[in-house]
């Protein structure tokens, strides 16, 4: 299960796409992202168009993940004369409280056409299991 950490990070999302800010390291601009359950695992989707992938940093530090991305312009120079620039450039960050029930050890990650995949197994102890019910006068033990 995944755990929203800040309910105002949407308007401030939307706050700064309205008056075109760019981010900073000191306050990097939000991403946008999509999270969904497959199976035993969740999967969730970073949009970062147009970002090196060396240019992504991904942390987990008590169950608190941490996704940071820069994209900077691909024309710089002297001779460059920018006439439009509408594309967000800086620094972008997201956070994800994961929840006990999540695996960060065996998270894996995946980047193809701008969008950063991360792959987030449940733990085993999360995970259904059978239990066994012993009958009277059997000396089975119940198995969790």
């Amino acid at each position: 299960m995944l755990m929203r950490t800040d309910p105002f990070r949407e308007l401030d999302r939307l706050t700064q796409q309205f008056l075109g800010a760019n981010g900073t390291w000191s306050r990097p601009a939000p991403m946008a992202l999509d999270a969904c359950r497959v199976g035993d695992e969740y999967v969730i989707c970073f949009d970062l168009p147009g970002v090196d992938p060396g240019a992504i940093d991904i942390d987990v530090e008590r169950n608190m993940l941490t996704v940071k991305a820069e994209r900077r312009p691909r024309h710089q120079g002297e001779d460059v004369k920018w006439e439009l620039s509408e594309r967000p450039l800086g620094v972008f960050s997201r956070q994800v409280m994961l929840s006990d029930t999540l695996d960060p050890e065996g998270i894996s990650a995946d980047y193809d056409a701008g969008v950063l995949t991360l792959k987030i197994p449940v733990a085993e102890k999360a995970k259904p299991r059978k239990i066994a019910i012993s009958h009277p006068g059997e000396r089975k033990q119940i198995r969790a």
